[in-house]
């Protein structure tokens, strides 16, 4: 048994259960809050068998019984929802496990017995919303079924299961989040693997696992540019890898995922308390780890799945990404991949955010790839081409004498126009970026034809450096680089970046959609911008030290 693991568990499991839970949460909190206390109160804590937890315990279980409805759902943020009552009963059959045999706190248990009851027959005929609901229900499902058997529960993890893993061949899920895959979809795979025997779904998780190792930065962040979910605009942490990783390095004995696991505990990253009631109930995971070996550092990766290029050179990294869903949808919305930034690098403590184009073209916004195409191993294009119409009058059968006519869309907004019965002129722009990796760095070459356009390119740095060698902006918290090289530094590590091109003034334009909605997708942190007008050639060189 690997004690300093748990020592580190169980003293982060500690720090959690010395915090109070604000009033009002939702019941998914509640219950992992009675997780928490549970561990602490079964485990090897300075909290075991405190009666002040106990009665946490009770209060805690009963709020949970008397907000169950009585079709056995939550109201999770969705009303009735069966996919955020499974992450709740997952938790709650987490803690019926653990409470076994503990009397003092047999009138908690009975309670969990009582939800996981009118929970199950409502998971196993309730519906989802999206992807990996369908896995997390399945396990969940798998759990009350270790408990309370049940064949409907089998059928339905059956069922949801014949659909198919919606992993690509390069391990990557279909939401292509790192929040999705560690926290829900990974997990819940190896519980059906563990509780239904079904070990063939340990593969999707360890090529996930391996397809992570390459998406893994230096300082334990996860490149999340290409997810379809909330976490593509934020910063993520691997955190929530952690117990898997360990198993997968403890079942094939890989040093690699041992090296990611034990980065994470010496990091103390993320909320590690919440690993200890799984360990408490599955103490395999707290076995010693295989011997560690370094995680690929040298190389070039290509995510077909996700139209993205990793490359990795010791301490720097760097992303291009070209899978933006917006070319093929032609839309903006939750669930779609719509992250502008199609270039990323940093270098040690140096970080360039994002790197992004916005023509102002008839407000269709930032350029968004349509592909991605490698020419050697680290030469890449990404390329678009947009378009905006203009309207010919109607032919003389679509006429009408009230010259009232269907509302249509236009792409970009809706005109009661019958857009669809006209003939078009269109205005084209066509937007071509090669990102070639040279030494101590990169060069950027834009290539812009077609229509006349002003735009801008904006370099977004992370909070927590110094620039140079740009202008500040009037009337604003942005910069501009007119001339020469500017430069972002971070204690020693520096990443450089030019040649300005002049002093013309070009706002980053969000598009129609945004404007609209006074929306924006502006990054946060120290923004610089360099302007130019299309059609044009222009390069933008960027280097590390």
């Amino acid at each position: 048994m690997d004690q300093e693991f748990l020592g580190l568990l169980t003293a982060a499991s500690e720090a959690q259960l010395a915090r109070t839970l604000p009033a009002g949460t939702d019941p998914r909190r509640v219950g992992r809050e009675v997780r928490r206390l549970v561990a602490g109160y079964v485990g090897e804590s300075k909290y075991r068998d405190d009666p002040a937890i106990l009665k946490r315990l009770q209060q805690l279980s009963s709020e949970l019984a008397e907000r169950q409805h009585a079709d056995g759902t939550y109201d999770i943020g969705n009303l009735h929802s069966p996919p955020d009552t499974a992450f709740l009963i997952q938790d709650l059959c987490v803690v019926w496990e653990l409470l076994a045999g503990n009397e003092p706190a047999a009138t908690v248990r009975s309670v969990v017995h009582k939800i996981l009851e009118k929970a199950g027959p409502a998971l196993a005929s309730g519906g989802v919303h999206t992807p990996n609901h369908r896995w997390e229900v399945s396990a969940a499902l798998a759990r009350i079924n270790h408990i309370l058997p049940d064949q409907r529960y089998v059928d339905r993890i059956d069922e949801w299961l014949a659909e198919g893993i919606d992993a690509g061949p390069d391990g990557i899920y279909s939401e292509r989040s790192a929040i999705y895959a560690a926290a829900v979809t990974n997990p819940s795979l190896l519980t059906i693997a563990w509780l239904q025997g079904r070990p063939e779904l340990i593969d999707f998780v360890r090529r996930n696992l391996e397809a992570t190792l390459y998406l893994l930065e230096p300082n334990g962040e996860v490149d999340v540019i290409a997810s379809r979910r909330q976490d593509q605009l934020h910063i993520r942490e691997v955190s929530d890898y952690l117990l898997q990783f360990r198993e997968l390095a403890l079942l094939d004995g890989d040093g690699r995922f041992a090296a990611v696991a034990r980065g994470i505990e010496r990091r103390g990253d993320g909320e590690l308390g919440d690993f200890l009631a799984e360990v408490l109930e599955r103490p395999e995971l707290a076995a010693p780890l295989p011997q560690a070996t370094e995680p690929p550092t040298e190389f070039v990766q290509e995510f077909p799945s996700q139209a993205s290029v990793r490359i990795r050179r010791g301490s720097r990294t760097a992303t291009i990404f070209g899978g933006s869903d917006v070319p093929e949808v032609g839309a903006i919305a939750s669930g779609l991949s719509i992250n502008p930034t199609f270039f990323k690098l940093r270098q040690g403590d140096a970080i360039l955010d994002s790197v992004r184009l916005a023509p102002q073209f008839f407000g269709t916004g930032h350029f968004h790839s349509e592909y991605l195409r490698r020419w050697s191993p680290s030469v890449v294009e990404l390329g678009a081409e947009v378009a905006a119409p203009y309207y010919q009058p109607l032919p003389p059968e679509r006429r009408t004498a009230d010259g009232r006519y269907a509302l249509t869309p236009d792409g970009r907004f809706y005109a009661a126009m019958d857009f669809g019965q006209r003939s078009k002129d269109y205005r084209t722009l066509r937007t071509a970026i090669t990102v070639a990796e040279v030494e101590n760095g990169f060069d950027l070459t834009f290539e812009l034809a077609g229509s006349e356009a002003p735009y801008a390119i904006e370099l977004c740095f992370r909070p927590g450096g110094v620039l140079s060698g740009v202008v500040a902006i009037e009337g604003s918290d942005n910069y501009q680089l007119e001339s020469g090289i500017g430069v972002y530094a971070v204690g020693n590590d520096r990443i450089e970046f030019g040649p300005g091109t002049g002093t013309a003034r070009v706002a980053m334009d969000p598009g129609e959609r945004y404007r609209m909605l006074n929306g924006s997708l502006m990054p946060d942190g120290l923004r610089v911008y360099l302007t130019g007008s299309a059609p044009c050639r222009q390069r933008l060189e960027i280097r590390t030290a």
